[in-house]
């Protein structure tokens, strides 16, 4: 079947000289507005689009940028007037392929067009072996074998496509953040940022800052206007990990923008269109944090598009092994030695290991194995958590051996409760604040 080829142009001339050049070769149809050319584009889905930019009512361009976020992108070449480099430049930016300008020959027409469809069907192939890649278990940097990942594969992998927005939960150290990526870089957002923020990393006083940007003067120390993370993410992905942790007016603030497609900066009177494509996760239970009032029901109905859950090391043991060889190639590169040697019996031990820190964990397990060529000391809780109370005796002075006590027992609760921040600090009776800026100050990463 030939390619069909998309004319979009208010001169009926220009339209019959271009269906003339390439009739029969590709299949052409017409369309002289862009409201005509989106009903084209619904029905036919073309893999080219000539796209003039001078047309009656909405111009070439506000067609090209809304193309650049369909689910079948077809190749956009832009047909401009003759001197207009600047809108030729802004063209390329939107995400045109190529552009000529008028008058053009026929020929150089000809050869942009097929460059166009090399393209287009090189995208294809890609787009299928992702595919079939998903379908046996690799999904980007994540591998794994067994059917819960195949399945998660394909279900992320046919989103991705799409802009609905994303929940994804699971337990810390699953890959969430990995997903994430790999999603965005599937869609077709991915030529735009992806930006990434730890709702759980920051105080609450910061977060609503990060997130909606500030204006000068806005508080003591805002020297300058910085947009925040929704503009800065403007056309891409915005991710917000660990969102179960965000604060409820901060959710609220959340709900709004989403809603509106606008936010307002701290200080500001203006509202400020966004146009991102917003995956949130979170390793908590926001339906019991709905009940008991933690988590506002109308934000997450506005997250939950689509829901995906990781599941737990524990739940694919069979994975292991695949995890461990792509960790070994990747510690192979990154030390440039072959590491120790070892058999099936040390795949066994790491596949009866409890992991409460998921992928993350085995995955710091490995690299403590490749370097210190001991499985058995690898698998051994790192530093001070390993035993604490010897080690705070044996210390030189009384805060040395704090140091090592609170360092160990955060460290332990921390991943009695999975890396949660919040669910921690409510467990041992401190503030969600005063445990991030303890962990801080220790130097303790989430677990």
């Amino acid at each position: 079947m030939p390619h069909t080829l998309l004319v979009v142009d208010d001169e009926p001339a220009a339209r019959y000289a271009i269906r003339r050049a390439f009739e029969p070769e590709y299949r052409v149809v017409e369309a002289g507005a862009v409201a005509e050319a989106r009903e084209r584009l619904q029905a036919e889905r073309p893999a080219v689009v000539l796209l003039d930019y001078n047309l009656p009512g909405e111009d070439g361009m506000v067609l090209l940028r809304e193309i650049g976020h369909a689910p079948e992108i077809p190749v956009v070449i832009m047909i401009t007037a003759h001197g207009s480099e600047r809108v030729a430049v802004e063209a390329m930016k939107a995400g045109a392929y190529d552009y000529l300008a008028k008058p053009y020959e026929l020929d150089e027409l000809r050869l942009t067009v097929a460059r166009a469809i090399e393209r287009q069907e090189l995208r294809d192939e890609v787009q299928d072996l992702r595919g079939r890649l998903a379908g046996e278990g690799q999904f980007g940097r994540m591998v794994g074998a067994g059917a819960p990942m195949r399945e998660l594969f394909l279900t992320a992998d046919r989103v991705a496509q799409t802009d609905l927005p994303l929940l994804l939960l699971g337990d810390s150290g699953t890959g969430k953040d990995l997903l994430a990526q790999e999603i965005h870089a599937r869609s077709a957002r991915a030529r735009e940022r992806f930006v990434a923020l730890n709702c759980a990393a920051l105080p609450e006083t910061l977060v609503e800052s990060e997130l909606f940007g500030y204006e000068k003067g806005a508080f003591t120390g805002a020297t300058t206007t910085r947009p925040g993370k929704f503009e800065v993410a403007g056309g891409g992905t915005i991710f917000l990990d660990e969102i179960g942790d965000m604060a409820p007016a901060t959710q609220a603030k959340i709900l709004r923008a989403v809603e509106s497609g606008a936010i307002e900066r701290l200080g500001g009177a203006r509202a400020v269109r966004i146009d991102v494509r917003l995956i949130a996760a979170t390793n908590q239970d926001l339906t019991a944090a709905i009940r008991e009032g933690r988590f506002r029901q109308d934000l997450y109905f506005r997250l939950a598009g689509v829901t995906l859950r990781l599941p737990p090391l524990a739940e694919r043991r069979e994975d292991i092994p695949l995890l461990v060889d792509r960790f070994w190639s990747e510690l192979r590169r990154k030390y440039g030695r072959s590491g120790p040697e070892w058999a099936r019996d040390a795949l066994l031990k790491l596949e009866r290991a409890p992991w409460p820190g998921n992928v993350r964990q085995l995955k710091s397990a490995v690299e403590r194995w490749f370097v210190l060529g001991d499985l058995e000391a690898a698998l051994e809780p790192a530093g001070a958590a390993a035993s604490p109370p010897r080690q705070a005796l044996d210390a030189a002075d009384f805060r040395e051996a704090k140091r090592l006590f609170e360092t160990a027992y955060l460290t332990q609760k921390l991943r009695e409760h999975g890396g949660n921040v919040t669910r921690t600090a409510a467990a041992i009776g401190l503030e969600r604040q005063s445990l991030q800026e303890k962990m801080k100050q220790l130097g303790i990463s989430r677990i």
